[in-house]
């Protein structure tokens, strides 16, 4: 297949601006044997049956961007992608060193500095495309003091285009808290993500303690969403496409509670395409184990699935990774069909729209 095959037309009106009043109150589209259904969100309370599992990704997105000026006088932007590790005994929390992606007018050469506040970052080299930064403290203290939420580039807030206001939202607050509150879950405990795992973003606390009273399961991995997450495909031709790579963690207990799940006739179900990789990748090599390191699984058409049968995903941009992801899981056909649909119903798209529930296509 090619990248050109996962192309749709989005009505621009359609991408969200502002997350829903409550967390559980988006719409919801039920993929079900080829089958589109329109619902609520809430409607999850009859889909998922006692005995299921709901495996949940709880990185936490950090103010990962930071504005600078360079010491040469020119601005800067710079966007964390993930924080490096000098030695086994340093902990990322600890850590003063990190891969960046920095907009600057020219590329920064190793000694060069960056100034934020007054405090200075120091330009260590390059690896790929990407900047080794040494910051004058650790990098996550940073940001929570400097930094500001990334949020993805779909989010414009031209609420006179789009015809839709804060005061469809939130009223009585500022968007800033609106995006600090809500762009990120409420089960959010491991920092390191520069944007959020947005499936997850539909549930609240008291949501997932009714699902857990009906008999439904909760197991947590972590994932953090790098910022690659967002570059376009740019190869038409998907075998020549280089995959980023994010970094994951499963612990033993998460997969015996999937292992004992699928012993007792249960659903493994993801919530958000960053779970699907983590469990994939961990059981690429045989059966799932506990892992912890990095992945660049790229999941298209013709995978074979391993772990997961059942997925809860918002909707993806067009020609991206995760649309391939989604129609590798759902079935290609299905997928395009379901997503016309949701089109012409006018659902709310990407990381602040609806969601959908895809059971896992046996084509």
């Amino acid at each position: 297949m090619h990248l050109s095959d996962f192309d749709y037309h989005l009505p621009e009106q359609l991408i969200a601006q502002y997350p829903a009043k409550e967390r559980t109150s988006s719409r919801l589209l039920q993929l079900t044997d080829g089958q589109s259904l329109h619902g609520a969100f809430a409607d999850l309370q009859d889909i998922l049956n006692p005995g299921d599992l709901l495996v949940l990704n709880d990185t936490r997105v950090v103010k990962a961007r930071l504005q600078a000026v360079k010491d040469s006088g020119g601005s800067a932007e710079i966007l964390l992608e993930k924080v490096l590790l000098p030695s086994a005994d340093v902990a990322a929390v600890a850590s003063n060193e990190a891969l960046c992606q920095v907009r600057v007018s020219k590329p920064l050469k190793s000694g060069r500095q960056l100034l934020v506040h007054d405090a200075v970052i120091e330009c260590l080299g390059r690896q790929g495309e990407f900047y080794h930064l040494r910051f004058p403290q650790p990098v996550f203290d940073f940001l929570q003091a400097f930094g500001e939420l990334p949020l993805p580039p779909y989010i414009k807030r031209d609420d006179a285009a789009r015809g839709e206001t804060m005061a469809d939202t939130m009223a009585d607050t500022t968007t800033d808290k609106i995006d600090e509150a809500r762009y990120q879950t409420v089960f959010a405990r491991h920092p390191g993500a520069v944007a959020a795992p947005t499936a997850g973003l539909h549930f609240s606390e008291s949501f997932l303690a009714e699902l857990q009273q009906q008999g439904v399961g909760a197991a947590y991995v972590t994932l953090h969403v790098g910022a690659g997450t967002f570059q376009p495909v740019r190869k038409e031709n998907l075998s020549d496409h280089v995959m980023h790579e994010e970094h994951y963690q499963i612990q033993s207990d998460v997969v015996e509670q999937i292992r004992q799940t699928k012993a007792n006739g249960g659903r493994v179900v993801a919530v958000g395409t960053t779970v699907i990789r983590t469990l994939e990748a961990a059981a690429t090599h045989g059966p799932l184990q506990a892992r912890s390191g990095a992945t660049r699984l790229f999941i298209t058409p013709g995978f074979e699935f391993q772990v997961v049968d059942a997925l809860v995903t918002n909707f993806h941009l067009p020609k991206s990774t995760l649309m391939m992801l989604v129609c590798a899981f759902g079935g290609y056909e299905d997928v395009m069909a379901a997503y016309r649909a949701a089109v012409a119903e006018q659902y709310r798209f990407f990381s602040y729209g609806d969601a959908m529930f895809i059971e896992r296509s046996n084509v």
